[in-house]
């Protein structure tokens, strides 16, 4: 799979990078249903860090922020709440659903995270750097100001009225 689709299948759901179940299925080449009863029939395997079940409220947010609904196959309403499996619960299904394709795509997700990963790093280093940029510019320009304000002033007094004896 491309790493792109994979990467545009990967939501922040309660902080955490998570795919649901429904975009896992097709990927896989399944149906929700078969990957959900799988998931269920190992659900020692799936601890809460690994996936939980949405809420009404984010299935809500969710709805609105991707149009999940729009494709015809799946009907205009969710029966069921969809699960979100983390990076490890993303893992732990190559160790439930054992197929080729299964393997594969997992493959293909896991480079996905990394990449997400990587770039989230790069990103918080960037903003690190723009920080300690942002202090130095304003100790700059501190320092600036401070030099031509004295230049002001140096001006200011070669300007001045001479007292005393003056010259015609």
């Amino acid at each position: 799979m491309e790493l792109q689709l994979i990467q545009q299948k990967i939501h922040e759901i309660r902080g955490q990078k998570v795919m649901l179940d429904y975009d896992l299925a097709e990927m896989y080449g399944t149906e929700t249903k078969r990957l959900k009863e799988a998931v269920r029939r190992n659900i020692s395997r799936f601890p809460t860090d690994f996936m939980f079940e949405l809420t009404m409220e984010e299935l809500k947010s969710l709805r609105t922020q991707i149009a999940s609904l729009n494709n015809p196959s799946r009907g205009k309403h969710i029966k069921y709440r969809p699960f979100a499996f983390t990076e490890q619960g993303v893992a732990m299904l190559s160790s439930v659903l054992n197929s080729e394709l299964a393997i594969e795509v997992n493959i293909g997700i896991m480079r996905a995270f990394v990449a997400i990963r990587r770039y989230a790093l790069t990103y918080t280093e960037l903003s690190q750097r723009l920080t300690e940029l942002e202090i130095r510019s304003e100790d700059f320009e501190k320092a600036l100001t401070l030099l031509l304000q004295e230049r002001k002033d140096e001006k200011d007094w070669e300007k001045r009225e001479r007292i005393g004896f003056k010259r015609p």
